[in-house]
């Protein structure tokens, strides 16, 4: 593992962001990407070696990706989505290939790419329909709360495992009262001493039920001026006394991510568990939720490429009326219209992921990302079902997978009712 780290250190640090030269060398000019088609003239959407932001660097990195989701995840997803569950050797599989914690600074123990690069794992993931893994979750958005507020102990403690894929991390910020109205969480820790008594339930948590470490949002001040000032974050590991997992939820999509509810019956915590400072959690989730929406986003752009292409090459294979649908204008209308749609979405996205890597995506512009990207898929998805027909129904065929997972999208990560009110309230803002 030792060893395909480095390799993949040495090759993404070439595949960071380069500084403008106005004599760019013709090396640059082909890696900073003029020369790379764009998607609405490559052969397919999901083409290696096309969309400018990316580098030919990324494209290695990315034939990678797509060798492991194709041969160590897409062969043994069925059985997975039967057990509500990926396998743990998948987590150490993707370990030892690199593609955890892709994003997180080498003095941490990660690989110390950019943000591109993990943009890269979560596209291939879509792009063989596998939601079972919950790699995006672990990598980039539990991570980085570590990485980025928790202690030199914390990190040593959690980060180099958790990019071995021997620790699996998740975040539990949902409540059975309380979902895209963080300030209404109500799980509670009070100080008892030196340490902190942790009770409450949480719902809906991704990677809930085979989780070692939990970042559990608290409240910890009942008598703060407003509930913003008084929530907190927490490191609580499984096995921990009063730390109880329920049930793996039921779903009607993303069958083999396991999803459970979470409850912390008087869990006495250490003060070494606290996550970064007391009463500052809810300003640090605010500055994290905008890298989990365009998260989110790419994916559900991808997942819309993925549905493309499979229905393009069903509708040019199935038979009506003596010749392929494909050949019917009201189906050739359907694939124009839904193509420059994900072609335009794309362009977009693009934009937004740039800005990130440049840290200069704002909330606002992330969530006009989540909402509109993952209305799209749900859009794209039944239309593309809507082309295969009664076996469009089917479940063994993946539009119909894709049909299902597609409908949380516009549900968790705050929902796109929320994200057009803070979109809605940056425009009428007078500051």
């Amino acid at each position: 593992m030792a060893a395909r780290l480095v390799c993949l250190r040495g090759l993404l640090r070439v595949a960071g962001p380069r500084p403008f030269s106005a004599q760019a060398s013709p090396l640059q000019t082909e890696q900073q990407g003029t020369k790379r088609p764009e998607p609405s003239s490559a052969k397919s959407l999901i083409d290696i070696g096309t969309r400018r932001i990316f580098s030919s660097d990324h494209d290695i990195f990315r034939e990678s990706a797509r060798k492991f989701f194709q041969e160590e995840v897409l062969p043994f997803h069925a059985e997975w989505e039967k057990d509500g569950q990926v396998s743990r050797e998948l987590w150490e599989k993707a370990g030892q290939q690199g593609l955890l914690g892709v994003a997180i600074a080498e003095k941490h123990g990660g690989i110390g790419a950019d943000i591109l690069s993990s943009a890269v794992v979560w596209e291939e993931q879509m792009y063989v329909n596998c939601t079972g893994p919950g790699f995006s979750l672990h990598s980039d958005i539990v991570m980085p709360y570590i990485a980025n507020y928790g202690s030199e102990e914390q990190i040593k403690r959690f980060i180099p495992e958790m990019i071995a894929g021997k620790c699996i991390g998740a975040i539990a910020m949902t409540e059975p009262g309380a979902g895209s109205d963080l300030q209404g969480i109500r799980t509670y820790a009070k100080k008892d001493g030196g340490d902190w008594i942790l009770n409450g339930s949480k719902v809906f948590i991704t990677n809930g039920w085979m989780s070692d470490v939990v970042i559990v949002v608290a409240v910890t001040n009942r008598e703060a001026r407003s509930p913003a000032h008084g929530i907190s974050l927490f490191l609580v590991e499984s096995g921990t006394k009063g730390f109880i997992k329920g049930r793996k939820l039921n779903k009607i999509g993303l069958k083999a991510q396991d999803t459970a509810e979470l409850f912390f019956e008087d869990v006495r915590l250490p003060a070494s568990a606290l996550l970064g400072k007391e009463n500052k959690g809810f300003y640090y989730l605010m500055a994290e939720l905008p890298q989990e929406r365009l998260l989110i986003a790419d994916m559900a752009l991808a997942s819309c490429e993925f549905m493309f292409e499979e229905t393009r090459n069903y509708v040019k294979q199935r038979k009506a009326f003596g010749k392929t649908i494909a050949h019917l204008q009201t189906v050739q209308h359907k694939l124009a219209e839904m193509k420059t749609q994900i072609c335009v979405g794309r362009a977009f996205m693009d934009n937004c992921l740039q800005l990130h890597a440049d840290k200069r995506l704002d909330s606002s512009t992330a969530s006009m990302a989540k909402y509109w990207s993952s209305d799209l898929q749900n859009s794209i998805a039944t239309q593309c079902v809507q082309l295969h027909g009664g076996w469009g129904y089917m479940w063994e065929y993946p539009i119909a997978k894709a049909f299902v997972d597609a409908r949380v999208q516009p549900i968790y990560g705050g929902t796109n009712e929320i994200m057009k009110e803070l979109i809605a309230r940056d425009i009428v803002s007078d500051k």
